[in-house]
Formats: C-alpha cells, structure tokens, sequence
C-alpha cells in the first residue's frame, strides 16, 4: 500500500480516503487477507485515525471489508445472490424456505412489534429465533413473533421447548390462509445477540427487514430479519420478495 500524502480535494477527507483503500484493496490484497492496524494506515496515509475509521466503516458498509471478532479487518470475499424471506402467499417454514429454527420460547414482544401484532404490551407471544447461512457463514438471525391467538389449537404438549416447538408452531401457524405480505427495509447496527449469531461485532451494520404476515383480518405474525450488510444488498423483485446479492454475477435462488 503506497505511502503518498493525500492532497486537499473538495470532498470529504475520509470520502477521498475511501477512494483510495477501495482501489489499493483491488490491486494489492487478497480475499480473507488481514489489514494492517489503524495506526499504521493512518501514519501511511497521513490522517487522523478518526478519519481512517470513517472510511473502513464506509468500506465496510459496502461490503469490501469485515471486521471479524478476534481477527481484525479482513478483506472481504465475492458477493453471490440467495433468496431472502418467503416468497410471496407463503408462510415461514413452508417447503423451500432456507431459514433453519433454532428456537421457540413465549415472551413479549418489543413495543413496536406488540403495535404491529395489535396485542396488549404485556401480552406474550411465541418467539422463534431462525438463522440463515449461505456457504457456510452466518448471514442473517431473524425473530419472528406469533400471537398466541395465531395458533390457539397449539399446546404444550405438542412439544415443550426449542427447534421443536418452533417446527410445531410454524405448521399450526400455515393452517391460517396467507392474505397478503407487506415489508420495510432499514438501515440498522447489530445488537450484541445478533453480533453473536451473525459472527460480527455490536454495533456492525445491518440491514433490518420487517415483514408483516396478514391472515384474517389483521397481522398473524411479525418477522424481524437482521442481515449483515457487509455481505447483503438487498433488492426487490417483480414478485415483491427481497433477495440477497452477494457480487452482480451471482444471482442464486
């Protein structure tokens, strides 16, 4: 990495600095390859350590870097393309739906879900905690929250706890006809739960995808999906379903 004084340009000093990591990671490291620490890159490029986070960040937020707990600064691998979220007038857990369950547990929902799912604040709910992984990395953590009206046939004895209990709570939930899908999609920084699961760092950048599932006249579940934004560009399809984009030139289903 070349040791040249960045000169003074219109444009913000981190900006240009982003610039010139994007095209020194181009020509000069490899996939996986460690950076140097902060005060080496800063003392190379001659700025102030503030600035050279601001550019990993940015450089992160593309996707061109990762910041791996206990590694460092690593350089990012390809892109390639796999299917988010159900596609459209399908139930999460319906047969092609690459989310694995982990768990199931009753618990209230945040506020802003408990408005969504139009159930009192103290009221609980079943919570699934699903992840998705795509060669062999963590991609995204999702929790999706069942109105206990949602599933009333179901009981305890169907199964108590865990993977279990969310496979059983998703086939008493795809006995309810799916009225429509609606989805928001929001910048966001990984909770510490959600860092450990998706093997990066609180407070990394995460894109947030909320879907509400309509049955019935109202909202039969809420799903809140987390995706690490180093490996995500999430676009909408004709269909109105998400997709992941791991590089332009890999668009897998």
């Amino acid at each position: 990495m070349g040791t040249t004084q960045l000169e003074t340009v219109p444009e913000p000093k981190y900006w240009h600095l982003k610039t010139v990591l994007s095209e020194a990671l181009d020509s000069e490291f490899t996939v996986g390859e460690i950076l140097p620490n902060e005060r080496d890159l800063a003392a190379r490029f001659g700025v102030a350590r503030a600035t050279l986070r601001q550019a990993l960040e940015q450089l992160e937020l593309e996707g061109r870097l990762q910041r791996r707990r206990g590694v460092g600064t690593t350089v990012a691998p390809p892109r390639m393309g796999v299917a988010v979220g159900s596609a459209q007038g399908s139930w999460p857990g319906a047969p092609g739906d690459a989310w694995q369950p982990a768990d199931c547990a009753p618990a209230v929902p945040p506020a802003d879900v408990a408005r969504m799912l139009e159930t009192l604040p103290d009221e609980q709910a079943h919570v699934i905690r699903r992840t998705r992984v795509s060669n062999g990395q963590p991609v995204a953590a999702e929790l999706l929250y069942v109105p206990m009206s949602s599933v009333a046939e179901l009981t305890g004895m169907d199964a108590p706890s865990g993977a279990a209990r969310a496979r059983v709570v998703l086939r008493e939930l795809a006995r309810l006809t799916l009225e429509g899908q609606d989805r928001a999609v929001e910048l966001g920084s990984a909770r510490a739960d959600d860092a450990k699961a998706l093997d990066r760092l609180p407070g990394a950048p995460v894109l947030l995808v909320t879907t509400r599932f309509l049955a019935e006249g109202g909202t039969a579940a809420v799903s809140v999906a987390t995706y690490r934004a180093d490996t995500c560009r999430l676009t909408f399809g004709d269909s109105g379903s998400v997709e992941i984009h791991h590089g332009p030139e890999h668009d897998a289903s």
